[in-house]
């Protein structure tokens, strides 16, 4: 009897414990780790669609959700739903989607749709909307009304804080198991058809002093401007003034939101960006302006200290751009998570840059069928290149964390050119050829950019390879350049409880032509090399 309530105890304490550790992003050596339970996770993610967060709508999104072998749904939670009448909170569904994601075994992450939806209101309760008077759009530049919310609005921000300060303080009481892992403040913020607000009160704001905050040399050198001691808006920072006052005003504004939700419950948060090109500097007249777009992130780090953050939305096509992103977001500052995405088979390769990067997870936009493919079997269809990935990835999720939090993944993904690439390995270089059957110099047999490679460094000799749509064999470098060398072990197997499994040793036909090939399914290999 005493053995039983002993053990009743350490059972409790140990559910305390796990309870007691909230979910919270660290930094060491300028690389990130989401922590869960303690322990470094991987967010395998996926969105749903804007209007699927209705319990009738929710049964085809756990349906994805499991197609998907997803960790974490990104699910909105709406501001009108969830404050239909001033001061009167409903959170209903809120705690429908806490019940339901535990009976499916997954983690959430909420998004606030409040003040900002891809730069418009519409989702701020009717009683606001009644109201533009105190709760007003943007003035353009020629007096025209602009479908956004003003940032410089303090009736509208005091309201977004003391619904989203509701949400967070109920979510602290009602989710000690930490179902939810993060929160994401806003979505995709700023404005489309006007650099800033320019009405009268805005304007008066913009003619004046910018923020001493702003004005730290480190700030004006990361955004590339002389260093001065005071000015205003346009002395200070000319051509981009507009642009840089409007990205101000938004991040202050979503910085305060942060803060005092963070004040009721210390969630990671963190909001996202509908991108620029990042690769031409356009101006601003061409994106939507003061959203944390790449040249205004360090403004954002300045204005919005509570958002852990900020998360770039890759809808852009090409992989020159879309890795152009994944670097620009990677930053000591700034940890990389992928948010967004669009849902087709081109993009689940990006999944392996940012696990290579040090990202702490990645997410494809609208899973759920929501009208899109006319039967459940069309739409598990147009998820299986993600699927695929996540299969394989979901039992190594933890060890994938640590790695990437580490630093010992590389990646490659396949160019529009196809052309073969390299890693370099330190003792030994990686080359991987593209489209091919599995064997070296095959012709491509693919028209799509899909393949991709990832390899982590277990030690100098000894390599988790995983792929698909490509071949690969090794050189050894340094004084063993040139000398010949083989495979010690080429085993096939998976991850289970942190251990790798067996399934078999490869050789003969799977590693002739200098070594392993990869078709479609993402095979995991620990390849073990020697130099004769």
């Amino acid at each position: 009897m005493k053995k039983i309530a002993l053990c009743l105890i350490l059972t409790l304490l140990a559910i305390g414990k796990a309870f007691s550790q909230i979910p919270v992003i660290i930094e060491k050596n300028g690389r990130h780790a989401l922590l869960v339970d303690g322990k470094p996770f991987l967010v395998l993610g996926g969105q749903a669609y804007n209007s699927s967060a209705w319990p009738g709508m929710l049964p085809q999104v756990w349906t994805a959700a499991e197609e998907m072998h997803l960790n974490t749904l990104e699910v909105p939670i709406y501001w009108e739903q969830i404050e239909p009448q001033p001061d009167h909170f409903d959170f209903s569904i809120v705690n429908l989607l806490l019940t339901q994601a535990r009976q499916h075994k997954v983690h959430l992450v909420l998004i606030w749709f409040a003040t900002w939806k891809n730069g418009s209101n519409h989702y701020i309760p009717e009683w606001m909307k009644r109201d533009a008077v105190k709760y007003p759009n943007i003035t353009g530049k020629n007096g025209q009304p602009i479908d956004s919310p003003s940032p410089n609005i303090r009736a509208t921000m005091e309201a977004d804080i003391k619904a989203f300060t509701q949400v967070m303080r109920y979510l602290k009481q009602a989710d000690p198991q930490h179902t939810v892992i993060m929160v994401q403040v806003e979505n995709e913020s700023g404005a489309w058809g006007s650099v800033r607000d320019y009405s009268a009160f805005a304007q008066k704001l913009f003619e004046g002093n910018v923020p001493v905050e702003l004005l730290k040399p480190a700030v004006l050198k990361a955004l590339n401007v002389p260093v001065v001691s005071e000015g205003t808006w346009q002395q200070v920072f000319g051509d981009r003034a507009d642009e840089y006052f409007q990205a101000w005003s938004v991040a202050r504004f979503i910085g305060q939101v942060a803060a005092a939700g963070k004040a009721e419950y210390r969630l990671p948060m963190y909001t996202n960006a509908a991108l620029r090109d990042p690769l031409t500097n356009p101006m601003a007249n061409n994106y939507e302006s003061g959203g944390p777009t790449d040249n205004v992130i360090p403004i954002w780090k300045v204005a919005a200290p509570a958002i852990d953050l900020v998360a770039p939305d890759m809808y852009l096509q090409g992989s020159e751009k879309m890795m152009k992103v994944i670097d620009l977001y990677d930053r000591q500052d700034n940890p990389l998570f992928v948010p967004e995405t669009t849902l087709i088979a081109e993009n689940a390769k990006y999944l392996y840059e940012v696990i290579a990067h040090g990202g702490i997870g990645f997410s494809p936009f609208g899973i759920d069928n929501n009208g899109h493919s006319k039967t459940m079997a069309a739409n598990a269809e147009r998820l299986a290149p993600f699927a695929k990935e996540y299969a394989m990835a979901a039992p190594m999720m933890r060890e994938l964390a640590e790695w990437a939090f580490e630093g010992k993944i590389k990646a490659v993904v396949e160019r529009e050119d196809h052309a073969g690439q390299t890693i370099d390995l330190g003792a030994w270089q990686c080359v991987i050829s593209f489209g091919g059957s599995g064997r070296a110099n095959a012709a491509p047999v693919y028209n799509q950019p899909t393949g991709k490679l990832m390899v982590v460094k277990l030690d100098e000799n000894k390599f988790i390879i995983i792929g698909t749509r490509c071949h690969i064999t090794f050189h050894p470098t340094g004084n063993n350049s040139g000398k010949a060398w083989q495979y010690l072990k080429v085993e096939e197997g998976h991850y289970e409880n942190g251990t790798f499994k067996l399934l078999r040793i490869l050789n003969g036909d799977e590693t002739d032509w200098g070594g392993p090939g990869f078709d479609d399914k993402p095979v995991v290999l620990r390849v073990s090399l020697v130099v004769r």
